[in-house]
């Protein structure tokens, strides 16, 4: 027997906002909308089959989350991602990354250590899967569980912010990824991190977190630059 909400124009008006902000996250992340592209409230409301204000409450929430740009006139858009931006990008993740790591090594307890192991296993699953939008999810899933074992909700909710725009950089180049290395080892990158989080070793979980960071950096530039170059080479060809 079909469910209620099998039909998404029910779901979202059984649910209003919040699936309006769940289906727009989602095809934001996995640049089903595209960085840059306009948004309006009349047409969503439309697509929906709902009214502006849960739409209007859907977009505030994602533009609190960065991942929607609210201009000075009132314009809307998936938020750009200018490549310029990246060298920051990778300091501010980098900075958070091992200060909410660190923490989780020094604080965490033992019943967020085995969800943290868990989540890893799921991820590990997604990533011999090739469920891009799941090791999305999980990935972010697994360094926010980390950071919430930090105990410090304002590195914390910081972090989440730079780990939602991590996602529409992961899925940018998920597929070079995935064909240049093996799944096993792309599944293996969390081990270091988990390893020191166990052993409560802070130094070695920083280091572990510093060094996950420089890998994102590495594969996505190098993405960028075998894009660049095929881009180049079909021009001139």
């Amino acid at each position: 027997m079909a469910t209620k909400d099998a039909d998404p124009t029910i779901a979202a008006r059984r649910h209003g906002g919040r699936y309006i902000y769940e289906e727009l996250r989602r095809q934001i992340l996995t640049l089903q909308l595209k960085p840059g592209m306009p948004l309006d409230e009349t047409s969503l409301a439309t697509q929906f089959g709902l009214s502006r204000s849960p739409v209007r409450d859907a977009l505030a929430r994602l533009a609190s989350e960065g991942l929607v740009t609210i201009l000075p006139n009132r314009t809307l858009l998936v938020t750009p991602f200018e490549i310029e931006e990246f060298p920051n990008y990778i300091s501010a993740l980098d900075l958070l990354q091992r200060a909410v790591t660190r923490l989780a090594a020094m604080k965490r307890s033992e019943s967020e250590l085995e969800q943290i192991k868990a989540i890893d296993q799921q991820y590990l699953h997604a990533v011999q899967a090739r469920d891009y939008e799941q090791m999305s999810e999980l990935n972010k899933a697994f360094h926010l569980k980390i950071a919430k074992a930090g105990k410090n909700s304002y590195l914390t909710a910081g972090y989440e912010r730079l780990l939602g725009e991590g996602q529409r950089l992961l899925h940018l180049h998920f597929d070079y990824i995935i064909n240049s290395a093996s799944s096993i080892s792309l599944g293996r990158d969390h081990d270091r991190i988990i390893a020191a989080i166990s052993n409560r070793d802070a130094d070695e979980a920083e280091e572990a977190a510093h060094e996950h960071t420089m890998l994102f950096q590495r594969r996505f530039l190098d993405f960028m630059q075998q894009n660049l170059t095929s881009t180049i080479a079909t021009r001139v060809g």
